[in-house]
């Protein structure tokens, strides 16, 4: 088990997961007493006290942003760095390579009208493999659509992803979600869906099962800036902290949400700034920085699971990429800033400059790392490309353990349909029953 160093562990600790839970309502059972500070109310916190001083509280403290690495990838503070096994290292450098030539496979896929969607992953990847090396195979999984750098670092193979982005009769998902909607029971990976926030309060209500049973994992739900502003968001983090639920509640800031620059969608200091009023551990950290994800993210799932406490991490990042294939980012910011950060502020680069710098990588590793990468998603793609869709029957089953006599009567009625008018119902596409 990889720990912290003593004062990482102590600076996150001490400065950098700054807010702290507290009692939501003052100790005692009796009013007001002559002559005390202290607010006796049922609804006051711990420590509130008294003023005769009318003020309109309107400036804060800005949380900083936690990193290890600068952008050229040296360790600022050497006691910072988490000392991960070489090992662990590469796996997770490669997983983001592999990551960024899926993305540009699939994404070209998509334009040539051989899948019906993709998003990219293009400039997020840090934040993805950071958090994954970070938790353990039974710490479950919430996430919101652009993660599948976490699920391959987890297991999820390159082959999957091309089976579900088909849609074919090999998906786990029977073709029943829309591209990238990725899922796998065996690796505590909850299936994708498309609506914003919804697996907020999921994860809260998932970490509190966890609790219950007395299990020693926590859940991890990733989200966006623009998802913060969904009603799910404040309902979930709420209910985490009454609850006092194991969950890290992870937020990407690309800065856009799905086309909204944040200084449009929201007023305060960014998404972190709400820990505090929901009483639950809070940092920001550089959403480019790998090392800093992962300290991060270690020290979440301590405290999530060792105290029982819910942690929202805040990680400022940029998608260079295109919110989906479905945008055009040029409508709503300039193509140099793209161009800009992409040059000046790449994960992949900071990171592969910060294994350079410690003799674990080398240009001919690279050049040998994205050739064969290329070739396996190639080989994956064609594959999947191949296969038929899954049988019709899957229209209908793996919603109830028996099905009932309504959803009886309807397959019923299709199979008559198929039968009587077989030239409109060609099944050849599709797998055999």
């Amino acid at each position: 088990m990889n720990r912290l160093p003593a004062f990482a562990s102590h600076h996150l600790r001490r400065i950098a997961l700054r807010t702290r839970s507290v009692s939501s309502s003052a100790p005692g059972s009796g009013a007001t007493e002559l002559g005390s500070k202290s607010v006796a109310f049922p609804g006051a916190t711990f420590g509130s006290v008294f003023t005769e001083k009318m003020e309109f509280l309107s400036d804060y403290p800005t949380i900083p942003t936690f990193r290890v690495l600068d952008v050229e990838g040296n360790v600022i503070v050497k006691e910072q760095d988490p000392q991960l096994p070489s090992a662990t290292l590469i796996k997770m450098y490669k997983t983001m390579v592999s990551l960024n030539q899926m993305d540009v496979i699939l994404y070209d896929a998509q334009r040539q009208g051989r899948i019906s969607f993709y998003m990219t992953h293009h400039g997020e990847e840090a934040t993805l493999l950071g958090t994954a090396a970070a938790l353990t195979k039974d710490d479950v999984f919430f996430g919101q659509y652009r993660e599948a750098g976490f699920m391959m670092y987890r297991g999820l193979s390159i082959q999957q992803c091309m089976h579900q982005c088909y849609g074919n009769e090999k998906d786990l998902g029977k073709g029943r979600q829309m591209p990238i909607h990725y899922g796998s029971k065996a690796l505590n990976i909850q299936t994708i869906s498309s609506p914003l926030g919804t697996q907020i309060p999921q994860a809260a209500g998932s970490a509190y099962a966890l609790k219950r049973e007395g299990k020693d994992a926590c859940v991890i739900c990733f989200f966006g800036d623009g998802s913060a502003s969904e009603g799910d968001f404040h309902a979930g983090l709420n209910i985490a902290a009454t609850t006092e639920a194991p969950v890290i509640f992870f937020c990407r800031n690309n800065g856009y949400a799905i086309s909204t620059p944040t200084h449009e969608q929201y007023r305060g200091d960014g998404i972190a700034s709400r820990g505090h009023g929901y009483g639950i551990h809070t940092i920001r950290v550089d959403g480019n920085d790998v090392l800093a994800v992962y300290v991060a993210t270690k020290e979440a799932r301590r405290i999530a699971v060792e105290e029982q406490k819910p942690v929202l991490i805040e990680a400022l990042t940029y998608r260079v990429s295109h919110h989906s294939t479905s945008d055009d980012s040029s409508a709503y910011r300039p193509k140099k800033e793209v161009a800009d950060w992409m040059n000046q502020d790449n994960p992949i680069n900071r990171f592969r400059k910060f294994l350079e710098g410690k003799k674990l990588w080398t240009n001919e590793q690279e050049q040998e790392l994205r050739k064969e990468a290329r070739s396996e998603i190639l080989k994956a793609f064609s594959e999947s490309e191949k296969l038929k869709k899954p049988a019709v029957s899957n229209l209908f089953t793996d919603v109830y353990d028996e099905m009932p006599w309504n959803l009886v009567e309807q397959k019923e009625k299709l199979d008559d349909l198929i039968a009587k008018y077989p030239t409109h119902f060609d099944l050849n596409s599709h797998a055999k029953e």
